[in-house]
């Protein structure tokens, strides 16, 4: 009888954790565009980042997403990047949710996924006024385009 309870209880709790992953898996990323709305997802990702920026600074920075996706250091899809945990604060605190009200910011999106890189390859970018990171201070600066440096590891 002992034997039976123990089996039972741990068929439930394996059956409850199952269900629990399914769900949870199915409700990361419910906000996250596909195929054709890639475009739309990295147009709000510059928005977010770069807004106010010139157009070359948000191509830079659309450019950065799309050398990371084809990094091995990184995942291979522009959602898997964008929403890789820590990388990006206009994820984190939601601006990445914003409207996309400027027309030149699809633009650069589109540009960037065509092979725009006015970076020369860099995997990283920030803003050195906003953040306090030493690594990224070390990584070797490409270029500064407006406010933001873009950089690659030494």
């Amino acid at each position: 009888m002992k034997k039976i309870a123990i089996c039972l209880f741990l068929c439930i709790t394996i059956s409850i954790c199952v269900v629990y992953s399914k769900e949870a898996q199915s409700s990361i990323y419910t906000d996250v565009p596909s195929g054709d709305n890639m475009v739309e997802l990295l147009a709000r990702l510059i928005n977010a980042e770069a807004r106010g920026e010139s157009y070359s600074g948000q191509v830079a920075v659309g450019a950065v997403i799309m050398n990371r996706v084809k990094s091995p250091l990184f995942p291979n899809t522009i959602a898997g990047v964008i929403y890789s945990p820590g990388q990006f604060s206009s994820v984190a605190d939601g601006q990445i949710n914003l409207p996309v009200e400027d027309e030149s910011i699809i633009m650069a999106a589109q540009d960037a996924i065509n092979g725009a890189d006015p970076t020369s390859g860099a995997l990283y970018f920030y803003n050195p006024s906003k953040t306090k990171s030493k690594w990224l201070f070390s990584l070797q600066t490409v270029t500064t385009i407006g406010k933001h440096v873009f950089a690659k590891e030494n």
